[in-house]
């Protein structure tokens, strides 16, 4: 129309994806514990970890059992931390995953996903964790068959859970299957072994 003045077009936002369903706070837990305990007994520590690793895993393992997700958290965090230092054999993938995340400084512009809405960005990153679970869990199946322990009843949630990720976001019902693979193999798992620690000095000294 003649005059009419210049309008851009109206804007059609993307409607948002949904926020992830909140979960008992221990659920996650217990997953990061039990992938841990894949990973201390993972070949490459030829023989056993040390005990400076399976102290704070034993030390998580208790809270939980107890009900105390603080003390559960700070142990898998020192955990962790534990698992990034640069003297013990590097974790095979996914478990390298389980070590801390010690990001490069970034300033926030550079991060793609600062630019997104909070709800968005909350869904990006639960999206990520649930990849990152489906790994874990399916290297945590993969080892256990690979070991002698019996594994091909996780066959069936594990490809479950892997359908439903298909479908896009986190479904509902996905970490239930999930679940399913993670207590069962829990109860399979034999325990870490630590290595047989050094004595102190001052113990050497003592006794000669």
């Amino acid at each position: 129309m003649p005059g009419a003045p210049n309008r851009p077009p109206e804007r059609t936002d993307e409607p948002a994806p949904p926020a992830p369903v909140a979960e008992p706070a221990d659920r996650p837990l217990r997953r990061r514990l039990i992938a841990s305990h894949v990973a201390l007994l993972q070949d490459g520590w030829k023989g056993a970890p040390s005990p400076e690793l399976i102290v704070p895993f034993e030390k998580a393992e208790a809270a939980l059992a107890a009900g105390d997700l603080p003390t559960a958290t700070t142990a898998l965090d020192q955990l962790s931390i534990r698992f990034a230092e640069p003297r013990w054999p590097t974790l095979p993938a996914p478990f390298r995953d389980l070590r801390v995340a010690i990001p490069a400084p970034m300033p926030p512009h550079w991060d793609p996903e600062s630019k997104l809405e909070p709800a968005a960005r909350d869904a990006v990153r639960a999206r990520r964790a649930a990849e990152g679970q489906l790994l874990l869990a399916e290297a945590s199946v993969a080892w256990a068959g690979r070991h002698g322990l019996a594994a091909d009843d996780l066959a069936a949630p594990l490809a479950e859970a892997k359908a439903l990720l298909a479908e896009g976001g986190v479904p509902a019902g996905y970490y239930d299957r999930l679940d399913r693979v993670w207590t069962t193999l829990a109860g399979r798992l034999p325990r870490p072994k630590a290595s047989t620690a050094r004595p102190a000095p001052a113990a050497e000294s003592a006794e000669a």
